[in-house]
């Protein structure tokens, strides 16, 4: 079985609702994954957005969501989520600071890649690393990983 991740809020590159937003609550939407593999010691979860300042013509991808180390028999995160798992350790997102930053594209309808991973370690704390600190310290540990890609645009 492979790994997957899902959100009751929105399909896969389907739209999501404007209370995840900047122009709503802002607050991380209702995420669930199955099919971790039987070998993996933690899970990871990067959200991006590729299509940073416009998608005519991106030029960076802006990080919303930086998590590590959450424990492998968890099966999501609730919507709003506060109280991470046992265990879970932050990242900072490109507004630098630790948690969710919900999409608020300044123009045009951008991609929002919810990424999970599962790895074959524990990673030490890394001082809430940055998206580039994790991916460095998570090379060569990858087991599976799975994504969903939620889209948004602002004012509609």
């Amino acid at each position: 079985m492979d790994m997957t991740i899902t959100s009751s809020a929105f399909a896969h590159n389907g739209s999501i609702p404007k209370l995840y937003t900047c122009e709503g609550k802002d607050i991380s939407p209702p995420l669930a994954w199955s099919g971790v593999p039987a070998g993996a010691k933690s899970l990871a979860m990067i959200v991006d957005d590729p299509d940073a300042p416009d998608p005519a013509a991106p030029r960076m991808t802006w990080v919303h969501w930086v998590l590590y180390n959450l424990p492998v028999d968890s099966t999501g995160l609730p919507e709003a989520v506060h109280l991470l798992p046992a265990g879970t350790l932050d990242g900072l997102n490109d507004w630098q600071r630790a948690g969710y930053g919900g999409p608020c594209p300044p123009i045009g309808r951008h991609r929002y890649f919810h990424k999970l991973y599962a790895l074959d370690v524990v990673l030490p704390d890394l001082n809430e690393p940055t998206k580039k600190a994790l991916e460095e310290a998570m090379k060569g540990h990858v087991v599976a990983e799975a994504q969903l890609v939620g889209t948004y645009q602002k004012g509609r």
